[in-house]
């Protein structure tokens, strides 16, 4: 099918170029006849294109929060809340890069690259090369080199590879860690801390359990629960009595009869 007045077309199946005239009458019936493999291979592409078919992922925006859907094949879009430019690309950085990333794709920088943007907001990360800003991923960061990472790193989920020697100068934030090589720093994690049996970890740790494989070294500070509890919170609400009042301390009557030493510790 084509437009009436086209005076040239191409063919859909050949790419062969060719001018439009009415069929005759006798090649009508033909063609009813030759549809069938036609569509047998239209029924097939429609079946390919179930297997490999475009897939959507959820991105929530840099301003308002709001989740929505869009396709994997798309590199922008704007927030239907508030209207908000989202940036859904890829980077991979092989040479020095100092301009801020705000995406919501993946951060690769290689081994060769890099990185001294002061703000750099990804989906995942990962890091082979020089690290001289904050990074704030919204998944997951991997960190695979050896130097020194002065800005803040804050991630769901962060893994320190095998090669890795890793000095962090300021807190990482994350929700939980996996150190399999080297690293130094303030960790404030909240879930779990897995030191593998490769990994060595030397720094304060508050974390909600801290899990150190056999052979694995840790160095530092410990405090296993909730990283903002107060030392108040430890505390047990007193009971508020008027100015003036003695507090009388209530102490069990025990018959001496029945009296029973306590146990040597």
């Amino acid at each position: 099918m084509d437009y009436a007045a086209a005076k040239s077309t191409m063919c859909r199946q050949c790419g062969r170029h060719f001018s439009p005239t009415d069929p005759k009458p006798g090649l009508h019936i033909r063609a009813q006849e030759s549809a069938s493999p036609a569509a047998e291979a239209t029924g097939f592409r429609k079946i390919e294109g179930l297997w490999g078919g475009k897939r959507n992922r959820v991105v929530s925006c840099f301003e308002c929060k709001r989740k929505h859907e869009v396709s994997d094949a798309a590199t922008s879009t704007n927030c239907p809340g508030c209207s908000t430019h989202i940036d859904l690309r890829d980077y991979k950085i092989t040479t020095p890069f100092s301009r801020s990333i705000r995406t919501r794709g993946e951060l690769h920088l290689t081994a060769k690259g890099d990185l001294s943007s002061t703000s750099v907001i990804c989906r995942s990360a990962i890091i082979e090369g020089k690290l001289r800003g904050n990074l704030q991923c919204e998944d997951s960061a991997t960190i695979n080199f050896v130097g020194k990472i002065p800005g803040r790193l804050t991630a769901n989920y962060v893994s320190v590879e095998r090669k890795a020697d890793v000095q962090c100068y300021r807190r990482v934030t994350v929700g939980s860690i996996d150190i399999k090589g080297r690293m130094s720093g303030e960790i404030v994690a909240s879930g779990a801390v897995t030191i593998h049996k490769t990994g060595v970890l030397d720094g304060n740790v508050t974390a909600k359990s801290l899990t150190i494989d056999k052979g694995g070294i840790f160095s530092g500070g410990l405090v296993i629960g909730q990283g903002d509890l107060k030392q108040a919170e430890l505390l047990p609400e007193a009971t508020q009595l008027p100015m003036g009042a003695e507090v009388e301390s209530e102490q069990p009557s025990i018959p001496p009869a029945t009296a029973q030493p306590l146990p040597a510790t």
